[in-house]
């Protein structure tokens, strides 16, 4: 088979373009992603999220910080 892809040459290399270019963005969408899909699917029981809670209050920068939403 000559063309295995369901998307389109060009798509597939604009897209790799803004991937490059956008690295932070995208590794924080990808880091997003991967924390949400833990709490959702593999959390074994409610200890694991209380322990993410406790990991996001104590050491995330962020936590405190009167921010906008900036996904």
């Amino acid at each position: 088979m000559e063309n295995e892809f369901k998307t389109p040459k060009y798509q597939r290399e604009a897209s790799q373009r803004w991937r490059e270019k956008n690295k932070a963005r995208n590794k924080y969408v990808n880091s997003r992603s991967s924390a949400r899909s833990f709490a959702r699917y593999h959390a074994k029981n409610m200890d694991d999220i209380k322990e993410l809670e406790e990991i996001f209050k104590k050491e995330n920068p962020n936590f405190n910080k009167k921010t906008e939403n900036n996904d």
